[in-house]
């Protein structure tokens, strides 16, 4: 059996990779406004609340969530107090002096709600959430303020409980046990069973929740323990920590822009951007004839397989309304799982699921269904778009205000320690002033005094001249400002202009786009019947086809048996035509023998006269007859194509190292493990160089040359060798890369069928013979027997080269 998955991890996988693949696209999610659903799902006991929570010194992904968030937002949370969660699911902002005097009557309570970040850790959790990978999301908007809330809730027996609520205690009015006696006061209480309600924007949330702001990774992962420890778990035949309920941890981000100014949160309700992040630990489905479960431990695994079942039915009928068009009503209120996550799986954030499976063989009936039920839900597809409000003031507001603060104090320093506004005015017109000539003494000392006043007068005049220039130079600057001011105004209509013409473009845009997807749905639906259509014609022919198979069935065995007597009588004709044919051949052989002996008593009687008549043509002469030309022709030696001559022994060859072109750079030898070992004369030798079996950032760190080692098999069946070679440089994100820029071949080839050219000593070939060309040792020695009469060998038999 075969179950195909987007990602599938083995034994060995380590909690920061199924963090990477699966939850950190959730996290960046959560930060740019969108919401996110994260569940374990699996039979009891196959690792689901370890995935999530993770061990001493390897946090889960839980942890892991939340080091990330606050590793993104850490410089740019608000201060406690400044966003404010209502009982409506949604999220108030207050101004810094209602903050701060919230924060004064929360520390004023004698039990304070909200963990202060300067207690100190609880050691049995700070090994989970000390993180040494401080991920973080890279595109965070600077001009935004955050606040982190979560809370913690649980699903026990159909019912929603709030694990982060203390329970009041009452000494006047007792509290009864399920034995129907008063508890002790040191007795646990439990909790009251929490509603759900749906909000102005059709979310689902639990109303009367816990909500706690946390401003650190440890602060939240405290709050997650103190609702952890009164989870309910159960001691069962297959799990000695059997979780008993649905766990619902729930991390909500806050974030609003700041004003104008960068230095405040802008005090707009509309701007305010809530989304949040579900991380859910279901309770393992399980059969009661394994757990052997009795009483409340029986009851409570009917609740989990029933919820877990809803969750199956709802997912089917959103499969079903996908693929075949219907609106078939999806039973979310069958269950509180699956009614707190309503808007989820109508399209409100993104949903994934990991699947825990235990490879023990008890467990491979149960293992199957879950694995089926979770490659269905991958066919489940709805997204819905989420717009985000727009503040529409300039970027870079937090930073511009940093640098003016720094600034000024830096300038207030440089004064001798800050000052007020009202000094500071004081100051500019103490300055304008000593620019003025300074009074003479108007002291009258005597009557006859005629200098003072005219000098007086004379400072005055001056004065009232220095006054008058600087009058017109402030005006002039107030004619250049307006100017400036008008011109701005005039840039900022066109721009405006601009933008609502892009704006009424893309509206134009979007209404076409929205038509042709009204066109395309209706396409689809037409697709759709006519699909149905097919399919029920297809059924028709395939009821047709297996008609036609059986006839064909009967037809074959028909078929069939005429072969079989069809067999027979060939094998009966076969038997007679060969007893007629040996009786006719043993017939032609007798009539071929006394044929030829005929001919070859006829044969002899010529060759009788012939000789006579010879002997009688050649008898007068007294010279000693020579021989016949041909055995001339046969006495001769015979000419043989002569082999090239043998190689002089030459000096042994010394083996020369081919070298790398840059000798005196660093290389990277990277030879994988899978290459094979070749006896050749010229072998790659690279000096300086670190030979690697797998590439690795530390050793290319050290090198500045790269070299890859690659085999593959040839066409002609030899191993070819590539060597790859490329430079190595430093990334700007200060990584290394590797740039190919050369590829070297080192081939081996056998000598097996390759040809080579004769080369006979005798320069002036003979007469008849053809040109020199290139032959194998086949055709060199190949020889040819043939038979002509006449030959003075006898029956004649003559030897010579097979003609090309």
């Amino acid at each position: 059996t075969q179950y195909s998955f987007k990602e599938v991890f083995g034994t060995l996988v380590v909690q920061k990779e199924l963090f990477d693949v699966v939850a950190k696209p959730l996290v960046e999610d959560l930060i740019h406004g969108k919401n996110g659903l994260l569940f374990t799902y699996g039979v009891t006991g196959s690792g689901k609340t370890h995935t999530m929570t993770g061990s001493p010194g390897d946090g889960g992904l839980l942890p892991r969530c939340l080091d990330m968030i606050f590793n993104s937002i850490g410089p740019f949370q608000a201060k406690r107090f400044v966003f404010k969660l209502d009982d409506k699911n949604g999220v108030d902002v207050q101004c810094e002096v209602d903050a701060l005097l919230e924060r004064q009557k929360r520390e004023a309570m004698p039990v304070p709600k909200t963990p202060s970040g300067k207690q100190q850790i609880d050691p049995e959790i700070a090994d989970m959430i000390n993180v040494q990978d401080r991920c973080k999301v890279e595109e965070v908007d600077e001009d935004n303020v955050y606040s982190v809330f979560v809370s913690y809730v649980e699903i026990y027996n159909n019912y929603i409980y709030d694990l982060l609520e203390e329970a009041p205690f009452e000494p006047i009015k007792p509290k009864w046990n399920n034995c129907n006696t008063p508890v002790r006061n040191g007795d646990f209480i439990p909790p009251q069973s929490k509603m759900l309600r749906e909000d102005q924007n059709h979310n689902m949330y639990v109303t009367g929740c816990t909500e706690v702001e946390v401003k650190s990774t440890g602060e939240a992962f405290e709050v997650f323990w103190r609702g952890q420890k009164k989870r309910r778990i159960a001691n069962t035949q297959l799990n000695r920590e059997s979780s008993r309920s649905h766990s619902v941890f729930i991390i909500k981000l806050a974030q609003a822009p700041l004003d104008a100014d960068g230095d405040n949160v802008l005090q707009e309700k509309e701007q305010i951007t809530l989304s949040q992040l579900s991380l859910v630990d279901l309770a393992g489905s399980e059969r009661t004839n394994r757990t052997k479960a009795e009483g409340n431990r029986l009851r409570e695994a009917g609740n989990i397989n029933q919820s877990l079942m809803t969750l199956r039915t709802c997912i089917e009928v959103l499969r079903e309304n996908q693929m075949y068009g219907t609106n078939k009503m999806v039973p979310y209120r069958d269950s509180k799982l699956t009614h707190l996550f309503k808007n989820y799986f109508d399209g409100e954030g993104k949903v994934r699921m990991i699947v825990c499976v235990n490879p023990k063989a008890e467990d491979y009936e149960e293992s199957l269904q879950v694995m089926r039920f979770a490659e269905m839900t991958q066919e489940v597809e709805v997204a819905r778009p989420v717009d985000r409000p727009l503040c529409g003031l300039t970027p870079g507001r937090r930073f511009r205000n940093q640098a003016f603060q720094e600034e000024l104090s830096r300038k207030l320093e440089m004064r001798g320690g800050p000052i007020t506004a009202e000094t500071e005015e004081q100051s500019v017109s103490e300055m304008v002033l000593q620019n003025f000539p300074p009074l003479p003494s108007c002291e009258l000392l005597d009557i006859n005094d005629d200098q003072t006043l005219p000098k007086l007068i004379e400072v005055l005049e001056k004065r009232h001249k220095l006054r008058q220039m600087l009058s017109e130079e402030f005006a002039k600057t107030v004619l250049a400002f307006k100017t400036m001011l008008q011109e701005f105004d005039s840039s900022v209509v066109s721009k405006e202009n601009y933008i609502k013409g892009r704006l009424s473009e893309k509206e134009k845009t979007i209404a076409g786009q929205k038509m042709e997807l009204e066109r395309q749905e209706k396409k689809i639906k037409t697709l759709e019947y006519k699909i149905e259509i097919l399919e029920k014609t297809a059924t028709i022919y395939e009821e047709d086809k297996r008609n036609l198979q059986q006839e064909l069935e009967s037809k074959s065995q028909k078929l069939q048996r005429q072969a079989s007597d069809k067999r027979r009588l060939e094998a009966r004709f076969q038997g007679m035509v060969a007893e007629t044919t040996m009786k006719w051949e043993k017939e032609c052989e007798r009539r071929v023998a006394a044929k030829q002996l005929e001919m070859q008593n006829k044969l002899w009687v010529k060759d009788e006269k012939l000789k006579q008549l010879k002997a009688i043509v050649t008898e007068p002469k007294n010279e000693k007859p020579e021989r016949p030309s041909r055995e001339r022709d046969r006495e001769k030696p015979a000419q043989r194509s002569v082999s090239p001559p043998p190689v002089p022994n030459a000096p042994p060859v010394r083996l020369r190292h081919r070298r790398s072109r840059s000798a005196g750079d660093r290389w990277v030898d990277h030879k994988p493990p899978s290459n094979l070992p070749t006896e050749t004369v010229m072998q790659p030798h690279v000096p300086r160089a670190i030979t690697v079996a797998a590439a690795s950032e530390k050793a290319l760190a050290k090198c500045d040359k790269y070299m890859l080692t690659h085999q593959e098999l040839a066409s002609d069946g030899e191993i070819e060798t590539k060597l790859i070679k490329g430079d190595v440089f430093k990334t700007r994100g200060g990584g290394q890369a590797v740039q190919f820029t050369d590829i070297e071949t080192l081939k081996q080839e056998s000598p097996t069928g390759r040809k080579r050219r004769s080369s006979p000593s005798n320069p002036d070939p003979p007469e008849g013979a053809a040109d020199s060309e290139w032959t194998d040792v086949e055709t060199r020695c190949s020889v040819a027997v043939e038979m002509r009469a006449g030959s003075a060998l006898g029956p004649g038999y003559q030897h010579h080269a097979q003609p090309k």
